[in-house]
């Protein structure tokens, strides 16, 4: 299976590989495992892989993608076949039966757009959990290197004086919280990674990955960018939830590839690692600003309630401290932010339609 090249920016796939440099070898004749295959993150470690073997690597590596498609609307269901690639559809709630052994185990299913997984707790809970214990048993089972997609969101809301966030801090979440399904199912999918490397040697790390776009997001996956180039798009103004002085930072998908694969590589085994850039620090409406100014056009904006579909309660402040990546793996983001979005939205305005569903 592979994924055809429309879903990316033309040069983002050449350098990631590039930046891996000869990190990339560790790949090479390798079995590798990836749930969530077909999502967002999924089908670019797909699309990384294909490229690898047929350009770098040595002898190529096989790679088993997994996905339920319960969220991989149009963009995780155009696939073809590859050599070295097969899909399974299955969901990661339940076992999965497979033969032969695995050097690598990436556990990338979830529900992770907060539209999403407001509709779908118990899916959510479920595949954080349950998905990630079968996935950690796959991995013990075959002595493999496991990488665990946590999330930014077990940090709930930081104090002020943990901005930037280290991985050291133990967070502010509201257990019975509009967010909860998510946010402590992420943290229990961490203490699961912990309890299986100290009780049974699972060298699995956990990735705390801060608010990564680039394209081949849905259009419909209703998280702030997307949601952007979407109402561009239709020429609609574009919509602030809350009081749009919520900031954020945002990391494009090439940096936050190779943090991924240097954590899977590299990264000690029973830790996390927050995956992001720190700079900058924005908030919503300069970011509005900042899109209109790339689109080139003049665009309206509304700041407007949280919407019933999607969860209130964000976090006032998000913004990582990434020195320990920096320290263990040599991590340091390139690409900025304009930059970053100006692809996005280029590639935004060739494949999102200029009418969607409600």
């Amino acid at each position: 299976m592979t994924i055809q090249t429309d879903f990316f920016f033309p040069s983002d796939i050449d350098e990631i590989i590039e930046a891996l440099g000869s990190l990339s070898q560790e790949f090479s004749g390798k079995k590798i495992l990836i749930t969530g295959g077909q999502g967002f993150l999924g089908r670019y470690f797909i699309e990384v892989f294909a490229r690898m073997n047929a350009k770098v690597l040595t002898s190529p590596c096989e790679v088993t993608s997994v996905d339920n498609l319960i969220t991989a609307g149009p963009f995780g269901r155009r696939v073809v076949n590859h050599k070295h690639i097969k899909f399974i559809e299955h969901d990661m709630v339940k076992p999965l039966p497979l033969e032969g052994h695995f050097d690598f185990v990436l556990h990338g299913a979830g529900i992770a757009s907060p539209f999403y997984y407001k509709a779908n707790p118990l899916e959510t809970l479920d595949v954080a959990v349950n998905g990630t214990r079968n996935t950690l048993e796959i991995a013990r089972q075959s002595g493999a290197r496991m990488l665990f997609f946590s999330s930014s969101e077990i940090y709930g809301d930081p104090d002020p004086q943990s901005i930037p966030t280290p991985e050291t801090y133990r967070g502010n979440v509201a257990c019975l919280g509009p967010r909860a399904c998510y946010d402590e199912s992420k943290r229990l999918g961490e203490t699961l990674c912990q309890i299986y490397y100290e009780q049974f040697g699972v060298a699995a790390c956990m990735v705390r990955p801060f608010n990564v776009f680039g394209p081949g997001m849905q259009q419909t996956d209703y998280r702030v960018l997307p949601n952007f180039a979407s109402q561009i798009a239709q020429g609609k103004p574009l919509k602030i939830y809350g009081s749009g002085n919520q900031t954020r930072t945002f990391c494009y998908i090439v940096d936050a590839m190779v943090g991924f694969l240097r954590v899977l590589v590299r990264g000690v085994s029973g830790e996390p690692y927050n995956i992001g850039n720190p700079e900058p620090e924005i908030s919503m409406r300069s970011l509005c600003h900042l899109v209109a100014d790339l689109a080139e056009r003049v665009v309206p904006y509304d700041v407007v309630a949280y919407p019933e579909c999607y969860p209130a309660d964000e976090p006032n402040r998000r913004c990582p401290d990434i020195t320990k990546a920096k320290l263990h793996l040599g991590y340091n983001p390139k690409i900025p932010l304009r930059e970053g979005l100006s692809r996005f939205l280029s590639w935004a305005e060739a494949n999102y339609h200029k009418e969607i569903s409600p």
